[in-house]
């Protein structure tokens, strides 16, 4: 099938694309920063039969993102998907004097994003074939702060390289997920007791059904019924009514995060 490169591939969202890539018979290159963590991951893909490549690097230091990006353009071991997953939580204000949070989150959830898509993609050109898939969030079609600023430029850029990308051969997905049952929301601190059991996905059912997506080219993959639904209201109903709704449910600290 060709080989899969995973970012954030030891843990929720990016550990179910991990498995269900493996399970389509993809070999595996997993990124993350704990060397540990990837060592576990690998071991379990390894045991079903696939080959896999661990490499450490936080996408925060470019440094890092540049070994990713050569390993990503080694024309010897091409890359047929690109699953760029990895991100975090933020609660900075807009307001705040350090900046240091946001400059973090654009490290890792927009440069990264920006020239792993680059690097991917120039090689899938060369081929004819490839696909990209950039997880972002329902958080980017809302108004509510650092988070969801960054999350709606990474789906405002792949919709823009899916444009520069046509008649390539190669696809591109923005993965909008809501809310999913992963530590991610853990790690950084977030309430879910507050948001509905009905609004929560489980992982690798998520994953699963944006696969379906990426096969079929979908630009924008909202799965689930019900998040289509309530994004499709979100874009027709009037902006100051969103950010009226944003502001509620952003009134605490520790507000909730959709990934």
């Amino acid at each position: 099938m060709g080989v899969a490169l995973v970012t954030g591939g030891t843990s929720g969202i990016g550990a179910a694309f991990a498995r269900l890539l493996a399970a389509r018979g993809y070999d595996l290159v997993l990124v993350a920063r704990s060397i540990d963590r990837l060592d576990e991951m690998a071991a379990e893909l390894r045991a079903i039969g696939r080959t896999v490549e661990v490499l450490s690097a936080d996408l925060a230091d470019r440094g890092d993102v540049a070994r990713v990006v050569d390993r990503l353009s080694d024309p010897s071991r091409s890359i047929e998907i690109l699953v760029n997953n990895a991100g975090f939580g933020m609660h900075a204000s807009l307001l705040d004097i350090d900046v240091s949070e946001f400059d973090r989150g654009f490290e890792v959830m927009c440069r990264a994003v920006f020239v792993l898509s680059g690097a991917a993609a120039r090689g899938m050109v060369e081929r004819g074939s490839g696909k990209i898939v950039n997880v972002s969030s329902t958080a980017g079609f809302l108004t509510m702060g650092s988070y969801s600023s960054i999350k709606a430029w990474v789906t405002s850029f792949t919709e823009g390289l899916s444009v520069e990308l046509r008649g390539t051969g190669v696809g591109v997905t923005a993965l909008c997920p809501g809310w999913v049952r992963t530590e991610f929301h853990d790690r950084a601190g977030i309430r879910s007791s507050s948001i509905p059991n009905f609004m929560w996905l489980d992982a690798e059912q998520l994953v699963s059904a944006a696969l379906r997506d990426v096969d079929r080219g979908t630009v924008i993959s909202i799965p689930t019924l019900r998040y289509r639904a309530l994004i499709g209201l979100a874009r027709l109903a009037p902006k100051g009514a969103i950010r009226s709704f944003s502001g509620a449910i952003s009134s605490s600290r520790r507000k909730p995060v959709a990934r």
